[in-house]
């Protein structure tokens, strides 16, 4: 019996004949009758480009704060947090491979054009301010590991577009296990802190376990909603619903049903690396900072300069610094392809690679650069957290459209959320944009009363 192909223009209002990244569209090949190792090994790769963006400098400083304010209390909250990015980045490859069109192609059919304009404006926004995290980041992982002062730093990470560009012409497996490799390196060098650290075990699993007290002290709580903030990346969800279309599987329904199954096995591993990554920042935290009184460590620099004399090894401070860098690069290959698609998407501009990502290089280098001549490395610490604030108001306009969509029974048709997953998602929505109004009133309101 020949499986017939649905056609993606059910519930959607014009025909997607040009799909994002279309360079690398359907370029990489799945086996159709070999075994489920084969299968799962082609649909492996994206998953480590969204952990990515769950495990950048934008996380490091709130994981810090957590780990040496409140020891291994908010181990829970990361947890939960990667829960609520599995089911998200699960909702945006379903929509890639079951309607084929990413997130911003989905918005700008569905939305009259100022909406989509809007929500356009408001993404590069987004993007620019990771790619400040970025930038900020490597820059000061240079300062650690070479002594390059922070301004300089900023000058040099210009130079990674040519990195890009010159995998990026190699086809999108490069891409991939250049971020594979960038992510194990980050993955050594923790197991190498915590080694060193030696953690208290049973501390650990009770912090897995939610404590009332998170609730109730109000800087607990204050850290947990930044912990949350900076782990569900908004970017990434436009970057999965286009990346996942790279592989070359049936778009028949049986072809869309083990392409899902796949994809959500890559995405599901990837992101529990992610979690043992961010979980192994606050551990690190708690068993050295914590433990030794030093409850106030909250910066990435001061981090760096305790490690060394607390653990006794010329190591751990080199080792935090090279992940540090192996993190920076790594979501600065995500962003140029996140930021890619979302105009590609958004407006059906396609321009060349490297004045892509020029263009979000500058909009980030300029604050960047001007931070860091005025104010050094503290003023670079605080733009770190104004980025991700920046992100996190994000967050909900790119949440709202991609549980909307994919609970359409018109546009998802047997694919279509059910009953259960509707109303989790709805459910980690709403949580995410109280939690995150919440955080923006007490930093804006009360910071500033």
């Amino acid at each position: 019996m020949i499986q017939k192909k649905r056609s993606p223009l059910i519930g959607w209002r014009k025909e997607n004949k040009h799909p994002t990244l279309s360079e690398v569209f359907s370029s990489i090949y799945v086996p159709q009758k070999k075994g489920m190792w084969k299968k799962f090994f082609a649909f492996t790769g994206p998953g480590f480009l969204i952990a990515v963006g769950y495990m950048d400098p934008g996380n490091w400083a709130t994981d810090i704060s957590g780990g040496s304010k409140f020891g291994y209390m908010l181990l829970s909250v990361i947890f939960i947090s990667n829960l609520f990015a599995i089911i998200l980045q699960h909702l945006a490859l379903k929509l890639g491979i079951v309607c084929e069109r990413d997130l911003a192609q989905a918005c700008r059919d569905n939305y009259p054009p100022f909406i989509s304009f809007i929500l356009w404006i408001l993404c590069e926004i987004a993007i620019a301010a990771c790619d400040l995290a970025e930038i900020i980041g490597c820059s000061l992982a240079l300062k650690l590991l070479c002594n390059i002062p922070i301004t300089w730093g900023v000058l040099i990470t210009t130079i990674d577009v040519l990195i890009i560009l010159f995998f990026q012409s190699k086809g999108f497996r490069y891409i991939e296990s250049l971020v594979a490799t960038l992510i194990f390196t980050i993955l050594i060098c923790f197991s190498f802190e915590i080694i060193s650290s030696k953690p208290e075990i049973i501390p650990i699993l009770k912090g897995i376990i939610p404590n009332p007290r998170i609730i109730q002290d109000p800087h607990a709580f204050y850290i947990s909603i930044g912990i949350l903030g900076a782990t569900v990346m908004p970017h990434n969800l436009y970057l999965h619903s286009s990346i996942i279309q790279t592989r070359d599987y049936p778009r028949t329904i049986e072809g869309k049903k083990m392409a899902i199954k796949y994809a959500t096995i890559d995405s599901t591993l990837s992101l529990s690396l992610a979690f043992f990554i961010n979980a192994a920042i606050l551990i690190v935290s708690a068993a050295t900072f914590h433990k030794y009184g030093h409850t106030e460590v909250a910066d990435i620099m001061d981090a760096h300069k305790l490690l060394t004399p607390i653990l006794g090894s010329s190591f751990a401070g080199v080792f935090f610094a090279l992940a540090l860098l192996a993190s920076g690069q790594n979501s600065t290959l995500t962003g140029t392809l996140a930021g890619q698609i979302v105009m590609e998407g958004f407006l059906n501009i396609r321009l060349k690679p490297w004045i892509r990502r020029l263009i979000t290089r500058l909009i980030a280098i300029v604050p960047a650069m001007i931070t860091a001549i005025l104010y050094g490395e503290k003023g670079t610490a605080e733009l770190l957290i104004i980025s991700q604030i920046i992100l996190s108001i994000q967050l909900i306009f790119a949440i709202i459209p991609l549980v909307n969509f994919t609970g359409d029974s018109e546009k998802m048709g047997i694919f279509v959320n059910g009953q259960i997953l509707k109303i989790l998602s709805w459910v980690i929505t709403s949580l995410i944009i109280l939690l995150n109004s919440f955080l923006l009133y007490n930093t804006f309101y009360l910071g500033w009363s």
